[in-house]
């Protein structure tokens, strides 16, 4: 396959980007195929009753037959009861709002999980948005969502629509990079502006809240950047980009051989504090990496003025105790602390097992600092803190499978932060599975992670201890899992099967007193990412601030 099969969009029978990962650097060793047997460890209950009943026509045949079954038999047989009325499973979730965007279709919509009720949705569409492929997405804390939120959800970048094996006649895609801000007033929501357009900068992927909820974050792996905006002005606070100097120059061996990490300020060049970053300007690579895209760009399949520069920025999430914010880099591996009144960065943690805590940090000038890396064990992807701060994640991805735990527990110095633990499998081995999303508890004491696998392969969710840094189970569910979000009250885990590569998609309920899945609700648009709108700062500490 070669870029061009996907950047001019004419031949539509190639495999895509995403699938072809499975193919790359790292021998996919199979060991977990025996345990990946569909919701092998599927909880059965009401809730699960309610799937096979309600949910039925969008679920998938082979969870379909299993849990009709089973759940049928305990929850029919005695009382000879019929039906199971909806209500009674959305009764059970609680009054929480769950926004989700539709990834290829432009749209995102707010969902009242107590009713199933959609509340409003919006159509980049009708905005003049010739290329809204919706990405990830924050909201800020409302007392009541019921009434009004606001939430930030930006869009990829355009040759994005090219690698996910999606029917495609466009030749000719829009820009993307757009960051929208937008409202529910209690009836409809309203776009009311392009922070890309309003700061001059344009970002693609994670978007995370600030602790005090007066801004947002926003980081891209495409231009290597992230930034922190204002909530008010939708101007930016302070920006870093990254670039990577390779010890050999060579797509195959330009990560895992070393190299140097540039960490430069990032300036505005526009007047009124402005940059000149929209679109796809300063785009190294023409997409972003796809999950398990690390082998692809090795491999010479990812198409850019700069693919041998790429460090792949993911996002930068927030200690939730306020001072720092962490920006994740997925291919050196590696997270960069900063000091966010002073704006510099303090220390960059060494992400695979088999390294030190931390790479030294080197300043160069006022404006500048390096890292040398001396070799890449493995790439990394998401990253977060626990919502008491006192430990932060580093899930390693392809080449370990594993998440690195640190004892972030000095707020005063990050120098000081070192390694603690390592959750392991023997399942995890191999290029797949990828250890993905998390979300954790209210209380710190235990973390749900989406397990990834190209599709079809059935993805899930690993339940980990927090205290003792075990694997507690792990649930086979479907294609193309990401990310959770939890209830505040901590008693439900919803996750989204994105579907965004024209398969299944849904939405699982887990509850997480007995880990059991309850059921899986209707998600017709290929969800890439969901959140519940918080109420508090306190909830901001367990939603899309802290964590990705």
């Amino acid at each position: 396959m070669s870029n061009s099969d996907h950047i001019d969009g004419k031949d539509l029978s190639e495999p895509n980007i995403a699938a072809e990962t499975a193919e790359g650097s790292v021998e996919d060793t199979g060991a977990s195929e025996s345990r990946r047997k569909f919701l092998k460890t599927v909880g059965i209950g009401t809730g699960a009753a309610f799937a096979a009943t309600a949910a039925a026509p969008f679920m998938p045949e082979s969870v379909r037959g299993l849990v009709t079954q089973d759940a049928q038999a305990q929850i029919f047989g005695r009382s000879g009861s019929k039906y199971v009325k909806v209500q009674d499973f959305y009764d059970q979730l609680g009054k929480y709002v769950l926004v989700a965007p539709g990834k290829f279709s432009g749209t995102v919509a707010a969902t009242d999980l107590s009713t199933g009720w959609t509340m409003a949705w919006l159509a980049a569409w009708n905005y003049g948005d010739t290329c809204p492929i919706m990405h990830h997405m924050a909201a800020f804390p409302s007392p009541d969502p019921y009434k009004e939120f606001e939430f930030v959800v930006n869009t990829q970048g355009g040759k994005n629509l090219f690698i996910y094996g999606v029917p495609v006649t466009v030749e000719d895609p829009g820009e993307g990079m757009k960051i929208y801000r937008i409202k529910y007033d209690g009836t409809r929501m309203n776009l009311q502006r392009d922070a890309a357009e309003v700061s001059g900068l344009g970002l693609g992927v994670h978007v995370t809240i600030t602790p005090e909820a007066d801004g947002y974050a926003v980081g891209d792996g495409q231009k290597d950047i992230c930034a922190e905006f204002d909530r008010e002005t939708d101007m930016v606070r302070y920006a870093w980009a990254f670039d990577w100097d390779p010890n050999v120059k060579d797509l195959k061996r330009a990560w895992l051989d070393g190299g140097t990490m540039t960490i430069k300020r990032l300036k505005p060049t526009l007047p009124g504090g402005r940059y000149d970053l929209q679109g796809s300007k300063g785009n190294k690579i023409d997409w972003e990496l796809v999950p398990g895209g690390e082998l692809a760009i090795e491999d010479g399949k990812v198409s850019g003025d700069r693919p041998l520069h790429s460090v792949a920025n993911d996002a930068l999430v927030f200690d939730p105790r306020g001072k720092w914010a962490v920006a994740s880099m997925r291919l050196p591996g590696v997270c960069v602390v900063f000091d966010r009144e002073n704006q510099v960065p303090v220390a960059v943690l060494a992400g695979p097992k088999g390294t030190p805590s931390q790479f030294q940090l080197v300043k160069v000038d006022d404006d500048t600092w390096t890292v040398d890396i001396p070799e890449v064990i493995s790439a990394g992807h998401q990253a977060g803190f626990s919502p008491d701060g006192q430990s932060f994640l580093f899930m390693n991805s392809l080449r370990q499978n594993n998440i690195m735990v640190w004892d972030s527990s000095n707020h005063d110095d990050p120098t000081t932060w070192e390694k603690k633990a390592v959750v392991e499998s023997p399942d995890w081995r191999g290029a797949y599975p990828n250890t993905f999303h998390m979300v954790f508890t209210p209380d710190a004491k235990k973390i749900y992670v989406t397990m990834w696998w190209p599709s079809p392969t059935p993805n899930g969710i690993a339940v980990i201890d927090a205290v003792n840094w075990e694997v507690l189970k792990e649930v086979d569910l479907g294609p193309d899992m990401h990310t959770l979000a939890i209830t505040y009250d901590g008693k439900f885990v919803v996750g989204t099967l994105s579907g965004y590569q024209n398969t299944a998609s849904a939405i699982v309920v887990m509850e997480t007193e007995t880990d059991e899945v309850l059921g899986f609700l209707p998600s017709p648009m290929g969800h890439h990412d969901n959140v519940i709108v918080p109420r508090t700062l306190e909830d901001l500490r367990i939603s899309r601030s802290t964590t990705t």
